[in-house]
């Protein structure tokens, strides 16, 4: 699959090189350039193709968003800042997302998430959609890429989280919230604090429980209107 070019944008190098290491660490993106203001991005989005630009908002001489106004065609932007109130100013732009400095590694493939996203809601063939219906975990010190049909439910425990699917589960340290917010939300579903399913991969429930195949899954109290909702689950005969 073709990786997506990246071009970072940012006056600061503690900033880029924070990217330069999520980027490495995510197999999937690739950096197609570093630029240490604005101009300087102006000048290489002449000459080279960009997918998504890693775009600072607060820098000398041109600021991120003034740059994007030059733009007749822009790359898809996610808006980089230490700044929460240039926030609503970056939204203006349709930007994918917003990431606030210092930038963790989770809220990065969040961001990155939504981009998936937005691709596949372009048009493209039938096979390049299916090719897109994955999800990166960390683990092991590398980036798994697995299939969204493979994931049965997620379990937190502690200081990490299992997932479990085809195969043995794979053990991320990623928030069970982050994780959530990476699943599309028509097919997952979060049911307790500690788990999160695949709408369907449950072959029964019941008002306190939801099973994918024989394993039993709590429904939480805070989480219960919405799974029965979701699952159509009647209370009172159940």
């Amino acid at each position: 699959m073709t990786r997506i070019r990246c071009l970072l944008v940012d006056d600061e190098p503690p900033a880029l090189d924070v990217l330069n290491a999520h980027i490495a660490a995510t197999p999937l993106l690739e950096v197609a350039g570093v630029c240490h203001d604005a101009m300087a991005a102006f000048d290489f989005l002449q000459k080279h193709d960009v997918d998504l630009m890693f775009l600072d908002i607060q820098m000398p001489m041109l600021k991120g968003t003034e740059l994007l106004k030059t733009l007749a065609t822009p790359p898809k932007v996610i808006f980089t800042t230490a700044h929460r109130e240039f926030a609503l100013d970056g939204f203006d732009f349709n930007a994918v997302d917003f990431l606030l400095k210092p930038i963790s590694l989770d809220r990065f493939l969040k961001a990155v998430q939504k981009v998936l996203q937005q691709n596949m809601h372009e048009p493209h063939d039938e096979r390049a959609f299916e090719s897109k219906r994955f999800v990166y975990f960390r683990a092991d010190r590398k980036m798994v890429k697995i299939p969204l049909e493979e994931i049965e439910y997620v379990e937190s425990l502690k200081d990490y989280v299992k997932i479990f699917g085809k195969g043995a589960p794979l053990v991320t340290r990623q928030t069970i919230t982050s994780i959530h917010e990476m699943l599309p939300p028509e097919e997952f579903i979060r049911v307790h604090r500690s788990f999160i399913v695949a709408i369907n991969k449950v072959t029964s429930f019941s008002s306190h429980a939801v099973f994918v195949g024989k394993q039993e899954i709590p429904i939480g109290p805070l989480y219960r209107n919405e799974v029965q909702k979701q699952l159509n689950i009647e209370d009172t005969k159940i």
